[in-house]
C-alpha cells in the first residue's frame, strides 16, 4: 500500500511540476513582453534586471499556474491509472479509491497552504516591486518611449518619427507632427453621407532635428525632448520655423508607483482588510475591496476543488492520451476563472453580493467532485 501510494504521489508530483512550468512560462512570457518589450527590443538591459523582473513576476503567475498544474496532473495520471488497468488491479486486490487517493488529497491541501501564502501575501507585494523596478528601467532608458522606424502617437498633440536610437537617450534624424488640436473640427460626412463626424486633428507644423535626446524628470514623472538646431515649416503658410533650442515635454508612459496609494489588486490581505474597515468608517462602499479580499481567500482552496473533481473525472475518461486531459482541464478552469470575472463585473453592484462568486466554484467543484469520488468508489 505505502509503495502504491509513493507511486502516485511521484507520478501527480512530476506531472505537477512540468504543467506548472509549462502554465508559468506561458503566463510570464504575456506579462513579461507586455511591459519590457519595447526596453528589451530597442535598448540593451542587464541580464541581471531582466532575471530580476522574471523573479518578481513569478509569484503573481503562481497564484494561478499553482491550481491549474494540480488539475492537468490529476486528470492526466488517473486517465493513465484508470486506462491501463491498473485501477481494476488495484481494486481487485481489495484497496479502496478513497484510500488509494488519500496522498493526492493530502497533496492537495498542501498545495493550496502555498497557494494562500503566494495569493494573499508574496505576489501582491511581488506585483508592486516588479512595476518600480519597470519604472526605473524606463528612467534609466527614456529613448525607449520613442521606438525608431515608427509612428508613435501617444502623446497629446504631437507625432514623432525616430530614424535611430543610439544609447539609452540619444535620438538621429527626429521628425515631430505637431497637431492642430486648437483650431475647430470640421466635419466629414458619415456613412452614406447620413451623418456626419468630427475630423481627426491635422499637422500645423513639422519640425526635423538630426540629433535630439530626451531628458528623465524623475520628480515631476515627465521626460523632456531637447533638439538642437531645429528645421520647420508652418503648414498653413509654408513658413520656416527653425530655432536654435526646441524642448518638448512629454508625459512619462510609466507611472512611477506608491506604496501609499496602491491599488486594490496591488494590497495583501491584511491591506485590504484595513482598507475595508478604513471605507466602512467613512460611509464608503467597500465592495471592491470586499470582492479583492474574498477572490484571493477563495484562490486558495482552488488546489482543493481542482483536485476532488480531477481524480474521479479523470478516472471516468478512462483516457492515456494528453490532449483528452489537457482539453477536460482548460473547461474547468474556463468554468472557475469565469465566475472570477464575473465578480470583478459585478463589483459596482453591491447588491449583487458580488464578494460571494468566488467562493460558488469552489463549492460546485467540491460538491460535485466529492459526489463523482463516491460513486466511483461504490463501483469498486
Amino acid at each position: 500500500m505505502k509503495t502504491l501510494h509513493l507511486y502516485l504521489l511521484r507520478q501527480v508530483l512530476v506531472s505537477m511540476l512540468l504543467t506548472v512550468a509549462v502554465f508559468t512560462s506561458v503566463l510570464l512570457l504575456g506579462n513579461l513582453l507586455r511591459e519590457i518589450l519595447v526596453l528589451l527590443v530597442v535598448h540593451k538591459i542587464s541580464l541581471i534586471a531582466v532575471v530580476q523582473a522574471v523573479l518578481l513576476l513569478v509569484p503573481f503567475v503562481m497564484v494561478f499556474a499553482l491550481p491549474m498544474g494540480m488539475l492537468t496532473a490529476t486528470l492526466l495520471v488517473f486517465g493513465r491509472f484508470s486506462a491501463d488497468q491498473e485501477l481494476t488491479a488495484t481494486r481487485a486486490s481489495g484497496i479502496s479509491l478513497l484510500s488509494l487517493v488519500s496522498p493526492i488529497l493530502v497533496l492537495s491541501i498542501g498545495v493550496s497552504a502555498v497557494s494562500a501564502w503566494f495569493s494573499m501575501y508574496v505576489a501582491p507585494t511581488s506585483r508592486v516591486a516588479y512595476k518600480e523596478l519597470i519604472y526605473g528601467l524606463g528612467m534609466e532608458q527614456p529613448a525607449a518611449i520613442l521606438s525608431e522606424n515608427q509612428f508613435v502617437r501617444d502623446f497629446p498633440g504631437y507625432v514623432f518619427y525616430v530614424g535611430k536610437v543610439i544609447g539609452t537617450n540619444a535620438l538621429r534624424n527626429v521628425l515631430v507632427y505637431k497637431m492642430d488640436t486648437n483650431a475647430s473640427p470640421e466635419s466629414v460626412p458619415g456613412p452614406e453621407g447620413a451623418n456626419t463626424e468630427p475630423a481627426a486633428a491635422r499637422v500645423s507644423m513639422i519640425l526635423w532635428a538630426p540629433e535630439a535626446r530626451i531628458v528623465p524628470n524623475p520628480t515631476n514623472q515627465s521626460l523632456t525632448l531637447v533638439m538642437p538646431k531645429v528645421e520647420g515649416v508652418f503648414l498653413d503658410s509654408w513658413q520656416p520655423g527653425g530655432a536654435e533650442d526646441q524642448i518638448i515635454e512629454l508625459p512619462a508612459r510609466i507611472q512611477q508607483p506608491s506604496r501609499k496609494r496602491l491599488k486594490i489588486s496591488e494590497m495583501t490581505f491584511f491591506q485590504l482588510l484595513t482598507e475595508y474597515y478604513d471605507w466602512r468608517r467613512r460611509g464608503v462602499d467597500p465592495t471592491p475591496v470586499a470582492v479583492q479580499m474574498h477572490q484571493q481567500v477563495a484562490f486558495s482552496f482552488a488546489s482543493i476543488s481542482f483536485t476532488l473533481i480531477g481524480i474521479p473525472l479523470g478516472v471516468r475518461a478512462h483516457r492515456r492520451e494528453t490532449t483528452a486531459g489537457m482539453g477536460i482541464a482548460i473547461v474547468l478552469l474556463l468554468v472557475y476563472y469565469g465566475f472570477i470575472v464575473l465578480a470583478q463585473a459585478w463589483e459596482t453592484y453591491p447588491n449583487r453580493h458580488p464578494e460571494l462568486l468566488p467562493w460558488l466554484p469552489n463549492m460546485l467543484f467540491q460538491a460535485v467532485g466529492a459526489l463523482l469520488l463516491w460513486r466511483a468508489n461504490r463501483r469498486g
